[in-house]
């Protein structure tokens, strides 16, 4: 049976009998090349990265269109490089789950390297410092997820991690914008050479956020003395170092335990689903839909690889902020959002099923289509209407991705602000449009809150998926019981008041007291919150 290793891809004939799609280059001579010129370096070394971003790679190596390929970099779980890349020499087995039921399998081949981005591991950390000191290093890449760019706590501190990072300098970081920010000096010390950090993190203005957070940390050095003043130079100057922004699209679920099966079935061994330490669930194979997009702002001070003839759609920021928000604020994401909240609350635990459901199908129609539509610009490269279509009825109802409502519904704190905050206040900066008109939206944050108090609809004791404010967000609603309205009191009003969860003051735009009302709504017993969709959106 094939074998999932650098020796075990010579097998060829194993493969092709088992209908998988080998690399079509030489992967020692690919994986020499990495390290001899490390062209891209990725940060974020998850399932989307394995299972969109390294494929990318994968297709203008097969294409003869690149002879190296990148170096993956894991700063956050280490145990992804120690229980996944090493014991199967950096490759991957993706499956693309089609929507008809049947797999296209494919061996990912395109990663060269790959290292623990943590000062501890004193010889990955040193291999890094070589690969940013490289003239031939075009662009250092990320999916850290949104939380990784962020800097302060849900009052605007700064994390005490940070504060370490800033008073310490550049010699041990431990925030991953610390770390990014020592190894860009390290970059600067050697030559000043240019380069590209491009954030592929599902978020508004990622390239904007990033930049930010990176210099934040770096003028605190030069403050304290700590680094040179025209490192700042360095950084600021577009001519040698860029954060493009992007927009990212393509789902790729935890690994299912269907695919695991049918893989082991197949003789294949060695494909267990690991949970980390960290809560990472990782396999030796990726699972993921065929859909797939990813627009990038074309700056890139030192080149970069020609993945426009990967699929890869470069454009300028607007397009890509554009087409971001889009996407990210009324496309998909916002209806990501409400289906996974819901679908947590409704006993739900695939996605696709939750399409099934007539109320729910009716709430992501309203955000998408009535109240997203009004406000989104058209990018001129993707439709929106058209966008939204194949979401609803092709990507999302997909019964072969394993996607759940609790992957989903993880740091929902992080993303109320981008997937419906932005919609939000472009009703009010709106002469024609009033967000007290909204519904859909205003019923997802009633229904996030009414998930924050861990019960289902059911009044049974609910798992909460992680989220950074989780602790302080439930302290506000200690005092809430299911099945007294009453006791809701003003619990909500520091949730909707935080400008830092929704970029504004929800009651200050006419939406807080309607909110209110669809929570107490919801908490009023048992099978309140189905009661409450059929009242706001009809049985």
């Amino acid at each position: 049976m094939p074998v999932l290793s650098r020796a075990g891809i010579q097998d060829k004939r194993a493969w092709e009998e088992a209908n998988i799609e080998l690399p079509q280059f030489d992967y020692d001579e690919m994986a020499a090349a990495t390290k001899e010129n490390p062209v891209w370096i990725h940060f974020g070394a998850g399932n989307i990265f394995r299972g969109f971003i390294a494929m990318l790679q994968q297709t203008l190596l097969n294409g003869g269109r690149a002879r190296g390929g990148i170096v993956a970099a894991e700063g956050f779980d280490l145990e992804i490089i120690d229980r996944i890349y090493l014991p199967h020499d950096n490759l991957s087995l993706l499956v693309i789950m089609n929507s008809d039921g049947t797999m296209d399998k494919k061996v990912v081949a395109s990663i060269g390297e790959a290292l623990k981005a943590d000062v501890e591991q004193e010889e990955d950390w040193r291999r890094l410092q070589e690969i940013f000191a490289r003239p031939s290093l075009q662009m250092a890449s990320f999916t850290i997820t949104e939380k990784g760019y962020s800097l302060k706590d849900i009052n605007g501190e700064y994390y005490e991690i940070v504060k370490a990072d800033m008073a310490r300098g550049p010699e041990k970081p431990s925030h991953i914008m610390a770390k990014i920010a020592a190894l860009a000096y390290v970059r600067y010390k050697k030559g000043s050479y240019p380069i590209a950090f491009v954030s592929m993190d599902n978020h508004s203005r990622n390239g904007e956020k990033f930049r930010e957070a990176v210099m934040t940390i770096a003028k605190k050095w030069a403050e304290n003395g700590l680094v040179e003043k025209d490192f700042l130079t360095y950084l600021t100057d577009e001519a040698r170092v860029s954060f493009p922004w992007t927009m990212i699209d393509k789902i790729v679920p935890r690994p299912s335990e269907t695919i695991r099966d049918a893989l082991l079935a197949a003789g294949f061994n060695g494909m267990e689903i690991i949970c980390t330490k960290k809560n990472t669930f990782i396999a030796p194979f990726v699972n993921t839909e065929r859909p797939q997009y990813l627009v990038i702002e074309d700056n890139f001070p030192n080149g970069r690889p020609p993945l426009e003839m990967a699929g890869v759609m470069f454009t300028d920021r607007q397009t890509v902020e554009r087409t971001e928000q889009m996407k990210v604020c009324t496309c998909l994401n916002p209806l990501h959002t409400a289906l996974a909240v819901f679908g947590c609350l409704l006993g739900y635990n695939l996605i696709a099923d939750t399409l099934k459901d007539e109320q729910l199908r009716r709430l992501v129609e309203k955000i998408g289509y009535e109240e997203g539509l009004p406000v989104v610009v058209d990018p001129g490269i993707l439709n929106p209407r058209a966008f939204i279509k194949e979401v609803i009825e092709e990507r999302l109802p997909n019964p072969y991705i394993p996607d759940t409502p609790q992957r989903i519904v993880t740091d929902t704190s992080q993303k109320m602000g981008i997937r419906f905050g932005k919609t939000i206040r472009a009703y009010h900066e709106r002469r024609d449009l009033d967000p007290a008109d909204l519904v859909g939206i205003p019923l997802t944050i009633a229904g996030w809150c009414r998930y924050l108090l861990g019960w289902d609809d059911l009044g049974r004791s609910m798992p909460l998926s992680p989220d950074p404010l989780l602790p302080t967000l439930r302290s506000y609603l200690a005092e809430v019981k299911l099945g007294d309205p009453s006791s809701v009191g003003n619990s909500l009003h520091p949730i909707l008041t935080n400008t830092n969860i929704f970029g504004l003051n929800l009651y200050e735009v006419g939406l807080g007291y309607k909110i209110e009302g669809y929570f107490k709504e919801m908490v009023a017993g048992i099978h309140a919150v189905r009661k409450t969709l059929e009242t706001h959106l009809g049985r």
